[in-house]
């Protein structure tokens, strides 16, 4: 069960002390606090765990101060879309919003490697309108020998020519909780000339620890990615961890499951799971074309597999698209094979454009037969 108190309730006034005293001595009930502040107000929510069932929802929903009580009807307790659950999906970071009802692409390169390709990249961006981007300084690697990423070293003149160019968020893969405070380091350091989502890589979704670690700071907003050869719930499970610790601001992300039976991809695509996604949770869904096609193959079309399939995730109602782009593929210490070109930016944003008004156009065609 989920208490949402009234925005901006003081926890020093008696409403909240009465609510507190009240929820204290029912017995088999632990309860957890979980709060959001946003720009303008601040929200309380009381997440009471045990034996819950025995509780009077409108008795508590009569205490001062209590705005509505949710009963938890699925597992994700924090992240999921229960029942008679009206609280909206997502939340807003450094002036850009991430909900289950738009759309944000996120371009860029998959490892920073030279000050000149990522300003090229950033300047292309601006070119376009566009205020997001990719930007790996930790790249955990399956072979020991490939390049791992900058790391801490590249981050301040990253952080700087993102501000130059007016790029507002960074999503950046971290391994270690390290690498949390040294981010955190360098966008003070440089006086945060721009904001970072934290990416939470497939081969980390289920180390718990690092979970819980960057789920208590409530800063950065988390970008999660699926784990590569584990069920969906679980994936999800992992999701609800980051938000059991603190922080709730996060899209989940689905890149691609490894198997065999998705050849000659270099992952099996699993998009058709953007709409369970937002069904079962409250989470943007995030899609990683590059990630799962792996290549920059074409059908007769013309079409490249990447732009085939991000369009069928889009066309479910993906949230944002994590996709990768370089100056100069053959150049890049990572992926180049699979990265587009920044002549193809603007030809790649017209076609998500498509993608996303199709969708658009099928969800308000469907609202129009449900109306009937």
């Amino acid at each position: 069960m989920i208490v949402i108190l009234k925005a901006n309730l003081d926890e020093n006034s008696p409403e909240y002390a009465q609510i507190v005293d009240y929820l204290a001595h029912k017995p088999n009930i632990k309860t957890r606090i979980h709060q959001e502040i946003g720009t303008s107000q601040k929200l309380t929510e009381i997440y009471l765990i045990g034996d819950t069932a025995s509780l009077d929802k409108t008795e508590i929903e009569s205490l001062p101060g209590v705005d509505r009580v949710v009963r938890v009807s699925e597992e994700y307790r924090i992240l999921g879309r229960h029942r008679d659950d009206s609280r909206p999906s997502g939340f807003e970071y450094n002036g850009v919003k991430f909900s289950q009802e738009n759309l944000n692409v996120f371009a860029g390169l998959c490892a920073v490697d030279t000050p000149e390709h990522v300003e090229s990249m950033l300047k292309a961006l601006r070119a376009n309108g566009q205020v997001c981007t990719r930007m790996g300084a930790y790249k955990p690697r399956t072979n020991p020998y490939s390049f791992q990423g900058h790391g801490k070293d590249c981050l301040a003149w990253v952080f700087e020519l993102a501000g130059k160019y007016g790029i507002k968020v960074i999503a950046m893969e971290i391994t270690h909780d390290s690498q949390l405070n040294e981010i955190q380091e360098a966008l003070h350091k440089t006086g945060h000339p721009t904001g970072v989502m934290l990416q939470i890589g497939t081969r980390n979704t289920q180390n718990f620890e690092l979970l819980k670690i960057v789920g208590r700071q409530r800063e950065l907003p988390v970008l999660l990615k699926r784990g590569f050869g584990i069920t969906l719930e679980e994936s999800l499970n992992a999701a609800e961890y980051l938000a059991s610790a603190g922080n709730a601001n996060i899209v989940f992300g689905l890149r691609g499951m490894k198997t065999n039976m998705g050849d000659p991809h270099r992952n099996f695509v699993d998009f058709a799971q953007v709409p369970v996604v937002k069904r079962l949770t409250r989470m943007p869904v995030c899609i990683d074309p590059s990630h799962s096609v792996g290549t920059r193959d074409a059908s007769p079309d013309g079409l490249l597999d990447i732009f085939h399939v991000t369009a069928q995730g889009v066309i479910a109602g993906a949230n944002m698209v994590l996709v990768d782009f370089h100056p100069a593929p053959a150049k890049a210490l990572v992926d180049g094979p699979q990265a587009l070109l920044l002549e193809e930016l603007p030809y790649f944003l017209e076609d998500v454009a498509t993608a996303r008004a199709a969708y658009e156009k099928r969800r308000d065609l469907a609202k129009r037969f449900l109306a009937k």
